[in-house]
């Protein structure tokens, strides 16, 4: 699908899956393009373009029912199936990841917890211990993960990711500025830059 569906489609298909929800909470049920557009500030045209990618789920006169966009967004996104996932570095932001974001909810379900210093090994956070990275190869070879979270500085990411292509991880969040893609262009990567981020709003702030 991602051959064919534009990157900048599929970025915004969380965006509405979003907004979605909460309508839902609101007991909104149906809501036309026109009315959706207004509640997220994009063009209602640009709305029904981005869905009729995927089919386009509304009906002339009656818009969308939200319950049924909101089941075949999540098909799209895959999130509607779990896809087991560990986590490499239990510092401050990996345990700041690992007790704040709500995984399952996003397609995931993380399954293992990995670090190289042994005073965090045998520490439980969110119901799952912290191993050594030296078990990380047994681990993989018995629960098979599809994705892994790397929250490792760059100096020891390539090793790392070379150790995970290799037991079939196929996708990284990653968090270490490593670029696994240069080496790895098969894998799936989403690359989370802070830095980058901040830089991005220093210039929208000098150019308003």
């Amino acid at each position: 699908m991602s051959n064919i569906i534009s990157d900048s489609v599929i970025k915004r298909m969380p965006r509405y899956y979003r907004f979605l929800n909460e309508l839902k909470k609101q007991g909104v049920t149906r809501i036309s393009s026109r009315e959706l557009s207004e509640i997220m500030g994009l063009n209602a045209s640009q709305i029904r373009q981005d869905l009729n990618c995927f089919g386009g789920f509304g009906q002339q006169g009656y818009g969308y029912n939200i319950d049924v966009l909101r089941v075949e967004i999540a098909k799209i996104l895959g999130i509607d199936r779990l896809k087991n996932t560990i986590l490499i570095g239990m510092g401050n932001l990996g345990k700041a990841i690992t007790l704040h974001i709500n995984f399952e909810s996003k397609g995931f379900k993380l399954i293992g917890l990995f670090d190289s210093k042994e005073s965090l090994v045998g520490q439980v956070v969110k119901n799952l211990p912290i191993r050594s990275t030296s078990t990380i190869d047994e681990f993989c070879r018995e629960n098979l993960p599809e994705a892994a979270i790397l929250c490792i500085p760059k100096a020891a990411s390539e090793d790392i990711c070379e150790q995970l292509v290799k037991l079939g991880v196929k996708g990284f969040w990653n968090f270490s500025h490593y670029d696994i893609a240069l080496k790895y262009p098969d894998v799936k990567v989403e690359n989370m830059h802070f830095g980058d981020s901040l830089m991005t709003l220093s210039y929208r702030l000098d150019n308003m």
